[in-house]
């Protein structure tokens, strides 16, 4: 059954945004990040569209990377979390991907394997962001035991950063100069940046990048809207008009009455709600765009269906008419401001059965 909410993706904007990522990256090697369904983009028709056009993709697992092998994507993948056991690297080597090692069991479990056709890993090091990733006291050892195995070709060095979107943090420099420090007498590859790092730490460039949420047309900093660096959005999510009431002042709308009109109001029922995706937590003043203007959400937000005040249109809105809810007149940032959430979750979200 097909409901009334709708994505739209614009794959001329992803191409736009690639641009940008390469404008920031200093000529480094672009693994373009797909994981989560390409953070609800579609992750094989954003995998399709890209595959030619960056030196990698990334994945969080072994199913993912699985699900594009199966549908022909020939990329190289990088598998971020790594393999979890003996099945998942033997599909590794199955199905030529890059695992990242994280953990120094991985690197024992892969430097033992016989392979015919070695494969490229990544060694994750932990740099102060305390998730995934090796000490730093163990790089050296780790990288050598993975460089000295038959089982493996090139061997690369990554670490997150923790608080790149927060650009007054002092953690951004202490992780820099933490990696850096680890690796500086090696001669490994290395990958820093996500997209907050790459639009903000030129330090971090490094050989790799690994831009995600940019990629799609999003900011990753809650103070700047991705317009301030040329970012379009990816995505846009649109609903329409079912029902106009008329209510007078005085009168409450929706669940727990929570909103009360302070004058003779119009409102427009729209059909999109939490099943479809949108936030539960949007709060009233949430803006929407209806006819080239905007409007806003009033009560709470039900299942399928929001409620928005339209008395300002003076009557021109009609049932049927599109409602967007966020894309290239309402910026992503501004609906998870009013929705104490990320924009990254939001995609997800409403993206996770494309």
């Amino acid at each position: 059954m097909q409901r009334s909410a709708r994505i739209k993706i614009d794959l001329d904007a992803l191409t736009h945004n690639l641009s940008v990522v390469r404008q920031y990256s200093n000529k480094a090697k672009i693994i373009a990040v797909i994981k989560a369904n390409a953070y609800g983009h579609g992750m094989l028709a954003i995998a399709k569209h890209l595959e030619n056009k960056v030196d990698a993709l990334a994945v969080a697992c072994v199913s993912e990377a699985l699900h594009l092998r199966n549908s022909g994507i020939d990329s190289v993948i990088v598998v971020l979390q790594g393999f979890h056991d003996q099945q998942q690297l033997d599909q590794c080597f199955d199905l030529n991907l890059e695992p990242v090692c994280h953990q120094a069991w991985q690197v024992d479990l892969l430097s033992q394997q016989g392979a015919n056709k070695p494969l490229n890993c990544w060694l994750k090091v932990d740099s102060g962001m305390h998730r995934l990733g090796i000490h730093t006291s163990d790089v050296v050892t780790l990288s050598q035991k993975l460089s000295d195995s038959s089982a493996v070709n090139n061997v690369r060095l990554m670490t997150h950063f923790a608080c790149a979107d927060d650009t007054d943090s002092l953690l951004n420099q202490t992780q820099l100069d933490t990696f850096n420090e680890c690796q500086e007498n090696l001669e490994f590859e290395i990958s820093m940046a996500n997209s907050a790092a790459i639009l903000s730490i030129p330090e971090s460039i490094g050989d790799w990048v690994r831009p995600g949420l940019m990629l799609y047309g999003a900011s990753p900093f809650s103070e700047k809207a991705a317009s301030a660096f040329a970012l379009k959005p990816v995505m846009a999510l649109t609903s329409h008009i079912i029902a106009i009431n008329s209510l007078s002042a005085g009168e409450s709308i929706g669940y727990g009455s929570c909103w009360t009109c302070t004058r003779d109001t119009q409102i427009a029922v729209v059909a999109i709600g939490y099943g479809d995706g949108y936030p539960r937590h949007a709060e009233s003043g949430t803006p929407v765009i209806i006819k080239g203007q905007r409007c806003h959400l009033v009560g709470r937000v039900s299942m399928d269906m929001i409620t928005v005040d339209i008395t300002d249109l003076d009557g021109s809105a009609e049932i049927g008419d599109e409602v967007v809810l966020w894309g290239e007149q309402l910026d992503i940032s501004e609906i998870s401001s009013c929705s104490t959430t990320i924009a990254y979750e939001l995609l997800c979200n409403v993206g996770k059965d494309q």
